[in-house]
C-alpha cells in the first residue's frame, strides 16, 4: 500500500498525532519504568549466576546508570542515518523497537551482571535508534498552514512523555520491592510492546516522508548543511552540560535520597505513616512536568510575550540559569547531612522535591524548546539526522558525567568529590555554561525550515 508522503494541507491538527502521542506515553512508561530501578538494582539486587549478591558501589553504579544513558543518546546518530538514508522514520521505528522489547525481555529474564549488560546493550540500541525518528515525525505531519501548531504539539509530546513516565517512575519501585527484579523490568517490557502496537495503527493516517538516500548526504556535505549543523552544534555544547546536571535525578539524587526522611503523615485520613521509596521521589519531575507545560503555554509565555520577545533562545538561557540553582540545594543537604549529629533530625526528602520544583521548570525551558527549535532549523532532508545530534548532546553530558564518577571510583590517583563538594563542583560548571550561552545566543542566526503540504 502506497502511504501519503506529505502533510495535508490544513490549518488544523495533522492526522495520526493521537498514535504518535499514545505511542510516546505506553514508550516512555517503558523506559524511566526501567531507568527508575536501574541504580536500585545496580546496589542491592544483582546476582551472580549462583544467586549470590553482585551488588556495585554507589561509584561504580552511577557510572554505569550514565554510561546507559550515553549508549541510549548516542545512537541515535545509527537511527537518524538509517531513516534519512534509507528506511525511513516509520520503519525505521518499528524495526528498532522490536530490538528494544527484546532488551526489556532479556532484563526480565536474567538479573546477572552479564544479563544486565545485555539487556541494557538492546535497550539503549533500540530507544536511541527510535528517538531522533520520532521527534522529527511528529514535525513531518505539518505544512506552512498549521505551523504554528507546532510549540503546543512539541509540549504536548512532552506532556506525554511525562505522563508515562509519571506512573512508571511510582509503579515500578514497589513492583521491585514487592516482587523482584523479573516483575518490576517485565511490566516495562510489556508497555514497550504495546507501545510499538499503537504506532503501527497508525500507519495509515501519518505523513510517511520518504528517505533522501544520496540527496541526504549531498545535503549534510552542502553549505547550506554545514551551516545548519555548525550553528546548532555551538547550541548543543552547551545543552550537554544541563543533560550532566538533570539525569543525575537517576543516580546521585537517588542516593541521597536514602540518607533523607521520606516519611509521609497521612493519619488525617486514617492511614498511618508512609515511607516513600528512594526511587519514587523521582516521580515528582513527570508530575510537575505535566502541571508545567499547561501553566508555561497558556500563561507564563503569553504573558512574558507583552514585555520580551521570548525566543528559543532565551528560554533555554533562563532553563540554565535554574539548572545550576536545583543543584544548590542538594549542596545544601549534603552539607546539613555532613554537620549532623545524633540529636540532629535528618533533613526531609520535601528538600529535594523543592530543587525539583525548580529543576523540572528549566528542563521544561531547556528540553522542550530544544526539541521544537532542533526540528525547525534542520533542513528537511536532515530532520533525523540533527535531531540525533540534538540526542547527541545528551549523550556527552552523561559521558561526562560518568567519567567523573569512575575517576572519583579509582582507588589511587581519583577525583577527590565527597559529598556537598560534589554538588558545589557542578553547580559552578552549570552557572559558568550558563553565562557563556547568553553570550553566544546573541550571535546566533539560523532559519527555519518546514515540509511543504499536499
Amino acid at each position: 500500500m502506497a502511504y501519503r508522503t506529505k502533510p495535508l494541507e490544513t490549518s488544523g491538527l495533522p492526522t495520526g498525532i493521537p498514535n504518535i502521542i499514545g505511542n510516546e506515553a505506553a514508550e516512555r512508561f517503558s523506559f524511566y519504568g526501567m531507568r527508575a530501578i536501574l541504580y536500585t538494582f545496580l546496589t542491592q539486587h544483582m546476582l551472580t549466576r549462583a544467586g549470590e549478591p553482585d551488588f556495585l558501589n554507589p561509584a561504580d553504579a552511577t557510572g554505569v546508570v550514565h554510561l546507559f544513558m550515553v549508549g541510549v543518546y548516542l545512537t541515535p546518530l545509527i537511527g537518524g542515518l538509517v531513516a534519512d538514508l534509507f528506511l525511513g522514520k516509520y520503519h525505521t521505528i518499528i524495526a528498532f523497537s522490536l530490538v528494544y522489547c527484546v532488551g526489556h525481555f532479556v532484563l526480565a529474564i536474567d538479573d546477572t551482571r552479564m544479563g544486565m549488560y545485555v539487556g541494557l546493550s538492546l535497550i539503549s540500541f533500540g530507544a536511541g535508534g527510535i528517538k531522533p525518528c520520532v521527534s522529527a515525525h511528529v514535525g513531518d505531519q505539518f505544512g506552512e498552514r498549521n505551523a504554528h501548531w507546532l510549540p503546543k504539539i512539541y509540549g504536548w509530546f512532552y506532556f506525554a512523555i511525562n505522563f508515562g513516565s509519571f506512573f512508571s517512575q511510582l509503579l515500578t519501585p514497589y513492583l521491585l520491592k514487592a516482587y523482584g527484579p523479573k516483575v518490576a523490568f517485565g511490566v516495562p517490557g510489556l508497555l514497550m510492546l504495546l507501545a510499538t502496537l499503537v504506532f503501527w495503527m497508525g500507519r495509515n493516517y501519518f505523513a510517511h516522508v520518504p528517505p533522501g538516500g544520496v540527496g541526504f548526504l549531498r545535503t549534510v556535505v552542502s553549505r547550506e548543511g554545514m551551516r545548519a549543523t555548525g550553528r546548532l552544534l555551538v547550541v548543543y555544547a552547551f545543552v550537554a552540560l544541563f543533560w550532566s546536571l538533570y539525569d543525575q535525578t537517576a543516580s546521585r539524587w537517588i542516593e541521597q535520597a536514602e540518607s533523607l526522611d521520606r516519611t509521609v503523615d497521612v493519619t488525617w485520613l486514617r492511614m498511618g505513616k508512609w515511607t516513600v521509596h528512594e526511587a519514587q521521589i523521582q516521580a515528582v519531575n513527570p508530575l510537575l512536568i505535566l502541571i508545567y507545560i499547561p501553566i508555561f503555554n497558556n500563561l507564563l509565555y503569553p504573558f512574558l510575550e507583552r514585555f520580551v520577545r521570548l525566543t528559543p533562545l532565551r528560554k533555554m538561557s533562563c532553563g540554565m540559569f535554574l539548572t545550576a540553582f536545583s543543584f544548590m540545594i542538594p549542596y545544601w543537604v549534603e552539607k546539613w547531612l555532613a554537620a549532623g549529629g545524633p540529636d540532629t533530625p535528618p533533613p526531609s526528602m520535601y528538600w529535594q522535591i523543592l530543587a525539583y520544583i525548580i529543576l523540572t521548570a528549566a528542563e521544561v525551558l531547556v528540553s522542550t524548546t530544544g526539541l521544537e527549535f532542533s526540528y525547525t532549523q534542520a533542513p528537511n532532508a536532515m530532520k533525523s539526522f540533527v535531531m540525533s545530534l540534538w540526542f547527541l548532546a545528551v549523550a556527552s553530558g552523561n559521558l561526562f558525567t560518568a567519567v567523573i564518577n569512575f575517576w572519583i571510583g579509582q582507588e589511587e590517583g581519583g577525583l577527590v568529590l565527597e559529598g556537598a563538594d560534589y554538588y558545589w563542583f557542578f553547580v559552578r560548571l552549570m552557572f559558568i555554561a550558563a553565562v557563556l550561552f547568553v553570550i553566544v545566543a546573541q550571535f546566533y542566526r539560523g532559519e527555519t525550515y518546514l515540509h511543504e503540504a499536499e
